[in-house]
């Protein structure tokens, strides 16, 4: 795999490593703190969509649906954003590889803001008939579009600001937004469902997170705006090798490495969806757990998982990014074979342990993902190749985890299908991994 070892040869070079007084390793980490606001932000937005999809939309948008048709409904609405994600990425790759990551960043967050802020205004099926699914879904994909170059950009700015020997570990801060965005998503409709009645909840109760979002937004607008330039674009632009065409070159030379990092997306996607949201629907409905039991289960399970998450990103700088995806998707197939016998034991403490086991593995998965697809690909097309790569696997393994999961149960009458199905995609992104070269070759000396 020569491309993998030459991109990771073009990751930050040993001028940037930390000086004698400190300064770049405080720079790094200065900018690894604004990804990871961002990010729990961004994501924030994009996770209360998938909690309200599990609890709430059904009802509100879909009410001359069936019960099990308005929740495939709904849970259509979710994935839409998913499909909006690649053609971000596409746009927001593109720009961010020729005029640089920090205003794509900014730009991909005011977008999921607007968004999410504007669901939260939404009129209901009720108000307004058939306009209000539509609308929704137009919302969804202006969530999704924002999302879409985030990702990328976030791990951009965190590995490419990073001391080579510590692109896992600085990397490992933005993807950690993902399991805090989530954490206070839950937290937020756990708190309503506290403070409100199940009738205010309905009425207008939902509409809360969507509507603090603007805050939130607020604040990552002003962090990012905090943040400088990606020391790696801005070499690359002052030595006149930024892609005149980002996209046309990835889909040119750089197939192979965007369909390993598509291949390896499924597992984490997948699993992770299916545990976050439509787990939490299943609990409820067919287990006769609480609300309130359910997302508090999710809570802390993402909380172990954030600390899981830097410990893995960590490690692939010690013991190399391969070995450590490999863990947790070999993991991955073990558990998720074992995943929903134990939960549909309906014992809470087991339920937790499987959801927490679950998000461990991911967590493996998740640590090492930034840097290593950044050592995917070259500093001149890497915005527009992570994204490519990252937003099709998201689509494949997470936009139709949910609505494939229910599909699964109501035709085969056995949550056991749901189980194979995750392991099928462990199976995949395992296999993906294990034909490529380490792309960690900067290695510290021992």
């Amino acid at each position: 795999m020569a491309i993998t070892h030459e991109a990771a040869r073009q990751a930050p070079s040993s001028s940037h490593a930390p000086s004698a007084d400190g300064t770049s390793a405080k720079s790094a980490r200065t900018v690894a703190i604004a990804c990871l606001i961002g990010a729990t932000i961004e994501w924030f937005d994009f996770f209360i969509y998938g909690t309200a999809a599990a609890l709430i939309f059904s009802t509100q948008f879909f009410p001359k649906f069936s019960p099990v048709a308005a929740t495939l409904a709904a849970f259509s609405t979710f994935a839409i954003g998913f499909f909006a994600r690649p053609i971000g990425g596409i746009v927001m790759g593109h720009f961010g590889d020729r005029i640089g990551r920090k205003a794509m960043l900014v730009l991909s967050l005011l977008m999921m803001g607007i968004g999410t802020f504007a669901i939260g205004l939404l009129p209901t099926y009720a108000q307004i008939g058939l306009a209000a699914p539509v609308l929704l879904v137009l919302l969804r994909l202006c969530q999704g579009f924002g999302v879409g170059g985030e990702w990328s950009g976030a791990i951009l700015m965190a590995v490419e600001h990073a001391p080579p020997d510590k692109r896992g570990f600085y990397g490992g801060f933005p993807q950690l937004g993902v399991a805090a965005g989530l954490v206070l998503a839950n937290t937020v409709f756990l708190v309503i469902g506290w403070l409100l009645t199940e009738e205010q909840f309905q009425a207008w109760g939902w509409r809360l997170p969507f509507l603090f979002s603007i805050v939130l937004v607020a604040v990552g607008l002003y962090v990012r705006h905090k943040v400088s330039e990606s020391p790696i674009f801005e070499e690359a632009q002052r030595r006149g090798k930024a892609a005149r065409s980002p996209l046309k070159e990835v889909l040119k030379n750089h197939k192979k490495p965007v369909f390993i990092a598509a291949l390896a997306c499924l597992a984490q996607n997948g699993m992770g969806y299916v545990v976050l949201v439509y787990v939490l629907n299943y609990g409820i409905t067919q287990l006769g757990l609480t609300r309130s039991t359910m997302l508090g289960f999710i809570i802390i399970a993402n909380i172990l998982e954030i600390f899981a998450t830097l410990y893995f990103a960590s490690l692939s700088d010690r013991i190399g990014r391969r070995k450590v995806f490999l863990m947790g998707t070999g993991a991955g197939v073990l558990w998720a074979l074992a995943f929903f016998p134990i939960v549909d034991t309906a014992v809470p403490a087991l339920v937790l342990l499987a959801i927490v086991v679950a998000r461990l593995c991911i967590a493996a998965m998740y640590g090492p993902m930034a840097a290593l697809f950044c050592e995917l690909f070259e500093p001149s097309v890497r915005f527009s190749g992570t994204s490519l790569g990252y937003q099709a696997g998201s689509i494949v393994g997470g936009a139709l985890a949910p609505f494939i999961a229910t599909l699964l149960f109501v035709s085969t009458g056995t949550s056991m299908s749901i189980s194979l199905y995750m392991a099928g995609l462990c199976l995949i992104s395992f296999i993906a991994i294990y034909s490529i070269a380490e792309t960690h070759v900067n290695r510290p000396a021992r």
